[in-house]
């Protein structure tokens, strides 16, 4: 028989063979990073480009998701306002011109030197000849105020833009003081706001020309006294 020390030390054996093991778990953490972190896990691993290109998508597909959640018609309505937006898009570019590149420095009607009116409505007759529409307006312009000029009707004044042309010329020539007006609009939106110009337009400043040839102008008095 065993006696009492005895069987206590075979209970506690019993015991112990019982009790699982416990492996910490810090060092079990580590092992385990440092297994996974062996190169031939990674083999086949996105690169940064794929890993960024694919973060980027994941946020397109939930703009996209959160969007078209909230738009009527889902997917389909979220598309049309796109398509909506792009048409007004293209309709302002269209109205609007051309957003301008460069910052104008000047806004004088005659670049270059000095040149007759008849020589600006042959270069204006080229242009329309060849349906250069923008060019073929500013020639027939700069005609009209060179011939002008000529008559003396406006003094012969470097550095004046078509607007002040057209009110100076409308004071001795008030039947035509709205379409002069007219005339400095079209070749400033033309020459500086990135507008394209037609047969339609440079054929209103080929017929003004015309008609302010064969048009007499108000005394020096009479226009002063219509100014007023």
């Amino acid at each position: 028989m065993l006696g009492t020390g005895g069987a206590t030390a075979a209970l506690l054996v019993g015991a112990s063979d019982d009790v699982p093991v416990d492996t910490p778990r810090e060092p079990a953490r580590e092992a385990a990073e440092r297994e996974l972190s062996r190169p031939m896990y990674h083999e086949n691993d996105p690169n940064l480009l794929e890993r960024a290109l694919d973060r980027f998508w994941e946020w397109v597909d939930s703009l996209f998701g959160a969007a078209s959640s909230g738009t009527p018609g889902g997917l389909i309505g979220l598309i049309a306002v796109i398509l909506v937006v792009v048409a007004l898009a293209a309709a302002l570019w269209w109205r609007l011109g051309k957003p301008q590149r460069t910052v104008r420095t000047s806004d004088s009607l005659f670049e270059d030197g000095p040149r007759s009116a008849s020589a600006h409505r042959t270069a204006a007759d080229e242009h329309a000849a060849a349906e250069r529409w923008n060019q073929a307006v500013q020639e027939r312009m700069r005609a009209i105020v060179r011939s002008l000029e000529e008559r003396t009707l406006l003094d012969a004044r470097p550095g004046r833009t078509a607007d002040e042309a057209a009110a100076e010329a409308g004071r001795p020539l008030p039947q035509h003081a709205d379409e002069l007006r007219a005339a400095a609009r079209v070749f400033d939106d033309v020459t500086y706001g990135g507008r394209t110009a037609d047969r339609q337009a440079y054929e209103r400043l080929r017929d003004l020309d015309l008609a302010l040839e064969s048009t007499k102008p108000l005394s020096a008095t009479a226009a002063e006294g219509a100014a007023e």
